[in-house]
């Protein structure tokens, strides 16, 4: 399709693993239920050590304090405006072009359920990186703080990808499961030819466990178990599994999220604190962690999504479908299912997300609803996003 009349924009995501920044510059053009998207460019740009450390230092909900939140909130808006001004660099695109800049911006904190203050029955959410500064930085119109709209409308405020698999990936014939699996998993279920309405959930940890024990073990010097080498190399914990499989979380009713609050650096401590306690090797643990992601991604399309869908296959994005342990692991549980990475539907796994809020920017763009409530559990499909123009 001819790229005339297409707007080329760019999305930014900054995901639980605090990887790094992904940069996707993508042109799109049409509206829902057809739309046209060409990603042109994609680039990872790594966090400095400094402000990889001062993330992880907003997930102590212990010790950090209002002045250090507000401080990274504008940090990260000058670490995210320079990424995209040395990718549209790198790229060779004008910067004349890019339209506006969609960023999800770094979460820090997740509270979808409702709890009781005074008169009101509160959820909150909050993800940082300062979107007038990335405007500043950038001259480019800056589209933030997706979340929040889809909570206040009575949502989890999460999943929101699942809103483009439905555009981007929904098979005229056959049921489908679009699933990520980055730092927490999730998956979108696709009725065949969109004959039913999608529902979406996270099903538990995707490699936040993983990631955080590899790092323990390697003194920092890894980040992630590269081709599940760690993960094969032990056994699983059988007994040790059985006690994490019973977080009530699994139990729980699509639709649902959660995050770092439940299997974040607390979680990743309690493993490495028992494995001391009780001589578990790290590859035993890490062996356990990854079949930890395999059997609740597995038991939630076991438990929630065949006993009311026909569906006959997964495509995975995120890192853990480079994690051939992982993929096995999946495959094993679920062999009625043609298990895929998600590279075969023309969107690398590595820049799914990134994509997928450009796209969620280009339908607030156009003030356009850009939540799936069956996901999210909102009450109506709202606008997401606030624009921060030039």
């Amino acid at each position: 399709m001819s790229q005339e009349g297409a707007i080329t924009c760019i999305g930014l995501m900054s995901g639980t693993s605090v990887d790094g920044i992904d940069v996707a510059i993508v042109s799109i053009q049409g509206a829902p239920p057809t739309l046209d998207v060409q990603m042109r460019y994609f680039e990872t740009v790594p966090f400095d050590e400094d402000v990889r450390a001062r993330i992880f230092q907003m997930f102590q909900y212990e010790t950090a304090t209002v002045a250090d939140v507000s401080q990274m909130n504008f940090l990260l808006g000058h670490v995210f405006g320079d990424a995209v001004l040395q990718s549209i660099r790198n790229s060779g695109i004008d910067l004349q072009e890019i339209q506006f800049i969609a960023s999800h911006g770094q979460t820090v904190f997740h509270a979808p359920v409702p709890e009781a203050m005074g008169a009101y029955q509160v959820a909150s959410t909050l993800q940082i990186g300062e979107a007038s500064v990335i405007t500043e930085r950038t001259g480019i119109p800056t589209i933030s703080d997706f979340r929040v709209r889809d909570l206040a409308a009575g949502g989890q405020g999460a999943p929101l990808v699942p809103f483009v698999d439905a555009l981007l990936f929904t098979h005229p014939t056959q049921g489908r499961i679009a699933a990520n699996i980055g730092g927490i998993a999730n998956l979108t279920v696709l009725p065949a030819g969109g004959s039913a309405t999608p529902i979406a959930f996270d099903t538990g940890p995707g490699n936040m466990i993983i990631d955080g024990l590899v790092q323990k073990y390697t003194n920092d010097q890894m980040r992630y178990d590269r081709d599940g080498q760690f993960a094969r190399a032990g056994k699983v914990l059988d007994d040790y599994l059985e006690k994490w499989l019973s977080v009530p979380y699994f139990r729980e009713l699509p639709p649902k999220s959660t995050g770092r609050e439940l299997f974040g650096q607390a979680c990743v401590d309690q493993w490495w604190q028992d494995g001391q306690t009780y001589g578990y090797s790290p590859q035993d643990l890490l062996a356990t962690a990854t079949e930890y992601t395999v059997r609740t991604f597995a038991g939630a399309i076991r438990d929630f999504v065949m006993p009311h869908y026909e569906v006959s296959e997964v495509l995975i994005g995120g890192g853990g479908s480079y994690n051939p342990v992982m993929m096995a692991g999946i495959k094993r549980l679920l062999p009625e299912l043609v298990i895929q990475p998600q590279e075969v539907t023309g969107i690398p796994s590595y820049a799914k997300e990134a994509v997928a809020f450009a796209l969620l920017g280009y339908e607030c763009y156009h003030r356009r609803p850009n939540n799936l409530p069956s996901a999210t559990g909102a009450e109506r499909p709202v606008v997401m996003g606030k624009i921060v123009w030039s």
